[in-house]
C-alpha cells in the first residue's frame, strides 16, 4: 500500500520546466531516499506534495487524497522538517514544540521529554538565541513527538553534528519500526544508504533512476584489490574493467558487476594471495549518473 503516490508530475514556472513527468511512490512502513544535486527539483516536489505549490500537470496523492485540494486533512497526519528552520524569535524552543504538537492534535509529553534529552536541547531558551543546529533540533523534536503517518524530511540534519545525526537516524528507524513512512531528501549519501529501503535520483527535474539499492547495484562497479603469486596479464582486455593501478598492496581496479565472474576466474589463474572487494556504494551510483557534462560544479545538496 502506498502512502504517497506521485504520477506524471510536471511543474512549470513560466517557460521554465522545474519538474517533468516525475513518478515515484512511498509505501507504508518504508523509508524512501530522494536525492539529487542543487536545483534538481527535490524541494519543488516536496512543496507540491505539501500543498504549497499546485502541480501544472499530473497527480500527487497523500493517504489517497489530492495534495492540493485536501492539504488541510493531509497535514493532520503528516510531519515536515525543512532544511532551514525559521522559528518565532520570542518563543522558547519548548513553546514552539508544544505549539506544533498541539496543531496536530497530539499531546505526548513523555515522548517530547525523551526527544529533548536525546537531542541535547535546552527548551527554555528563546528561539532567537538558537544556532542553526538547535533550530533543526526543535523541528525534529516537534516532528518525532507527533504521531504522524508520513514524515517528510528535507535535508533534516543540516547543521547537526555527527552525534546528533546518529540520534536522528535512530528516530527514523524507530518510526519505521512502528509502520510509519518517511520521505528523506538528503545530500548525505551515507545517511541515505544506511536508512533507506528504496532511492529515487532526480536530475534536472526528472527521476533518472529509482529502486532498492540492491536493484541499482548493477549500474555500479565493484572495487577489487588483489595480490597474486604471478603478475596478472591481459586484464585490460576484459570488458567492464576500469582504473587498473599497481599499488604496494597489490593490483587495484574496478569491475562492472555483470563481468565480475569472468574477471575473478581470470585473476585466479595467477595464484591469489589476497583478495578484497568493496561493494558499490550509493555515492558511486550517484556519481556515475553525473559523469561527463555534469562533472563541473556538481553539488549534492539542496
Amino acid at each position: 500500500m502506498s502512502v504517497l503516490e506521485v504520477k506524471h508530475l510536471t511543474k512549470t514556472f513560466g517557460k521554465f520546466n522545474a519538474l517533468y513527468d516525475v513518478n515515484f511512490d512511498v509505501k507504508k512502513g518504508e523509508v524512501f531516499g530522494f536525492i539529487g544535486p542543487n536545483g534538481a527539483g527535490k524541494s519543488t516536489t516536496i512543496r507540491v506534495l505539501l500543498g504549497i505549490l499546485k502541480a501544472t500537470e499530473g497527480q500527487v496523492k497523500v493517504f489517497g487524497k489530492d495534495a492540493w485540494d485536501e492539504a488541510v486533512d493531509i497535514h493532520k497526519h503528516l510531519a515536515y522538517v525543512p532544511g532551514d528552520v525559521n522559528l518565532w524569535p520570542n518563543l522558547t524552543g519548548g513553546e514552539v514544540i508544544d505549539l506544533f504538537v498541539k496543531l496536530r492534535g497530539g499531546n505526548n509529553n513523555h515522548k517530547r521529554e525523551e526527544l529533548i534529552k536525546k537531542f541535547d536541547l535546552d527548551p527554555t531558551k528563546k528561539c532567537r538565541t538558537y544556532s542553526k543546529g538547535n533550530r533543526q533540533k526543535v523541528a525534529l523534536v516537534a516532528a518525532f513527538s507527533s504521531d504522524a503517518d508520513l514524515y517528510v524530511l528535507d535535508e533534516p540534519t543540516s547543521g547537526l553534528d555527527p552525534l546528533m545525526e546518529r540520534v536522528f537516524q535512530e528516530c527514523v528507524m524507530d518510526v519505521k519500526s512502528q509502520g510509519k513512512s518517511v520521505l528523506l531528501s538528503s545530500h548525505i549519501l551515507s545517511e541515505v544508504e544506511k536508512l533507506c529501503d528504496r532511492v529515487g535520483i532526480i536530475r534536472q527535474g526528472q527521476i533518472i533512476e529509482s529502486g532498492s539499492l540492491n536493484e541499482m547495484r548493477h549500474l555500479t562497479r565493484t572495487h577489487i584489490l588483489v595480490d597474486t603469486k604471478q603478475s596478472i596479464t591481459a586484464l585490460e582486455e576484459f570488458n567492464g574493467v576500469h582504473d587498473i593501478e599497481e599499488t604496494e598492496n597489490g593490483l587495484t581496479f574496478q569491475v562492472d558487476t555483470e563481468e565480475l565472474d569472468n574477471v575473478i576466474k581470470h585473476v585466479s589463474q595467477f595464484g591469489i594471495l589476497k583478495l578484497e572487494s568493496a561493494p558499490p556504494t550509493l555515492e558511486d551510483l550517484f556519481m556515475r549518473h553525473y559523469e561527463g557534462n555534469e562533472k563541473q560544479g556538481v553539488t549534492t545538496n539542496g
